[in-house]
């Protein structure tokens, strides 16, 4: 018996790049730092939002590579002669990244309260309707 897959069905002609986007997606590391939300604002925008307490703007960077989200930190560690009796909040870079579907861009970040806030939109397609001509031979 054969396997079907996503790229492979007969019905779905041009969609191997979604099997590879979700190979992808299940390959990424979801783990626990830092915490997120997605949060769906309307039908066309998203919110992520990361808890990123301790870093400012200057630690973080975002980028967008091939439809692919990335928000990294990384702190400068100032605290060499600083001595901790418990030190519980995380001072560690990190790394997240969020696949993006064509057609979602970012449309800006902002910093409040520790909270890292990234807005995405979506951006509707035009409906294109083409008519195919029949050639005789």
């Amino acid at each position: 018996m054969t396997k079907l897959t996503l790229g492979s069905h007969p019905f779905l002609l041009g969609f191997e790049q979604l099997e590879r986007l979700v190979e992808r997606t299940a390959k990424s590391d979801l783990g626990g730092y830092p915490p997120f939300n997605i949060e769906q604002t309307s039908d066309e925008s998203y919110c992520i939002t990361l808890a990123v307490a301790g870093f400012t703007e200057s630690d973080l960077s975002i980028t967008v590579e091939e439809r692919q989200l990335l928000v990294r930190g990384r702190q400068t560690d100032d605290g060499a002669e600083r001595v901790f009796l418990h030190r519980g909040i995380a001072a560690r870079q990190f790394q997240r990244s969020f696949v993006m579907a064509d057609g979602v861009e970012v449309s800006g970040a902002r910093m409040e309260n520790g909270l890292l806030h990234v807005s995405l939109k979506r951006s509707k397609p035009d409906t294109v309707v083409q008519k195919i001509k029949i050639e005789q031979r």
